[in-house]
Order: C-alpha cells, then sequence, then structure tokens
C-alpha cells in the first residue's frame, strides 16, 4: 500500500506536470524515443520549473523515496520517469549500497538509454559514496557484467562516469574488454564513452589501452574514446 506522505507527493507531481502537457511537443518527443513512450510533451527545463515548489524530501527515508519512484515509474507518460530519475539524483544521499539492487530493477523496466544512464549515474554516486568505507562495494558491478540485461551491463560499464582520479582504472579497462565482443550499439557506445570519459584524467592510459586493445575493440568504441585526445 502507498503511504499517505508518497501519495500525496505523487499527487502533488501530476498535478504540477499534467497541465503543461503539449500534444504538438509530444509527437516528436515520441518520435525520438522510436515511438517506445507516451509522452505529456514536457521540456526538462519547464518540467523542473513546475517542480521546484513541491514539498521537499529531505527527510524522506530510502523506502519512503524508492516508493515514491516506484509509483512514478509506474505512470505511462515518459516524464514522469525523467522525474524519478532527477528525485535519485537529488537525494542519493538517502540511499545506500543496498539500494542498488533495487536501482537495477528499474533500470529493466522501461528500459532505454534516457532513464538507463541517468540511474547509471545514481548508481556511481551511491558506490563512490561508500568506497571509502566498503573497498569491495563495486564487486556488485561485476556480477553486472553478466546480467542478461544489456542495459544493467551499460550501468556497470558507465558507472565510474565522473569519477576522475577516484576511477578504478584495472576495474575501468577489464570491463572494458570483457564487453568488447558485443555487437550491441549500447554496448559498444558505452564502453567509449567511460574510455573517453577516463582519458580527461589519464589520457597516456587511454591511448596506450587502445593501441594495445584495438583488434578487440570495435571501430564505434575507438571513435568514441578518442574523442577530444586529439
Amino acid at each position: 500500500m502507498t503511504t499517505p506522505p508518497v501519495a500525496a507527493q505523487l499527487a502533488h507531481i501530476e498535478a504540477a506536470l499534467r497541465p503543461l502537457a503539449d500534444g504538438a511537443q509530444a509527437v516528436p518527443m515520441r518520435a525520438y524515443m522510436l515511438d517506445q513512450f507516451a509522452f505529456l510533451g514536457i521540456r526538462a527545463t519547464p518540467r523542473r520549473e513546475a517542480l521546484r515548489g513541491l514539498p521537499k524530501l529531505s527527510q524522506w527515508g530510502a523506502p519512503a523515496l524508492l516508493a515514491l519512484v516506484e509509483k512514478l515509474w509506474d505512470l505511462p507518460e515518459r516524464e514522469f520517469q525523467y522525474v524519478a530519475v532527477d528525485l535519485l539524483a537529488k537525494h542519493h544521499r538517502q540511499l545506500g549500497p543496498q539500494s542498488v539492487e533495487h536501482l537495477l530493477q528499474l533500470v529493466q523496466r522501461k528500459p532505454w538509454w534516457d532513464t538507463v544512464d541517468g540511474l547509471a549515474g545514481v548508481v556511481g554516486d551511491i558506490l563512490l559514496r561508500a568506497r571509502p568505507s566498503q573497498p569491495d562495494v563495486q564487486r556488485a558491478m561485476d556480477a553486472c557484467l553478466r546480467h542478461p540485461s544489456l542495459w544493467v551491463r551499460r550501468v556497470a560499464m558507465l558507472h565510474q562516469l565522473g569519477w576522475r582520479a577516484h576511477t578504478d582504472e584495472a576495474r575501468l579497462l577489464h570491463y572494458a574488454l570483457s564487453l568488447a565482443s558485443e555487437s550491441d550499439f549500447f554496448i559498444r557506445k558505452a564502453i567509449g564513452w567511460a574510455l573517453r570519459d577516463h582519458a580527461r584524467t589519464r589520457p597516456e592510459a587511454v591511448r596506450a589501452f587502445l593501441a594495445q586493445h584495438a583488434d578487440r575493440l570495435s571501430g564505434l568504441t575507438r571513435r568514441e574514446a578518442g574523442k577530444h585526445m586529439g
């Protein structure tokens, strides 16, 4: 059963967004996502501005936050999943490593790159924050490399985005090679993106990796990884 605060917050969100629905905008937004999802037709900036005055969630615990996210995920229009990802990103400090499995379940519901990549960032925030006290916390991502869902494997590949000097380089490169044989566009793109991000901190390491394993990495991965390195 939905707890009253969750039900009230959900009602606030719907009341703030549904009047802004724009059918003309919804058509291209739906087409951009290959007609997989319904849309209200609200762009990111007005969507976020409409929700600024909502009751704060800073005192909510993980169970209530995740319950609200689940309810948002159940709604048919894609904007509500975007709201859920925004809430998780804003309040990730209320979540711990024990919440990662729940997030990975969300990854597999209505999956596409738009929500999956946002959830990957939340997973990364949680794991990076936990790592000083739990050095083995990333093992959850090791297991994801073998997950049957390509989207969960993509989360594993992307979870260290933005970690900069805190990146576990050995793990990152191991993941890249482990997934290199996959033919899926989204996996190949993720490998290249993760390597390109790491190149901002360790360009020489990424350059050497690309040279050493050029025969194993797809052209898409190499091109994506090599952007901005010169």
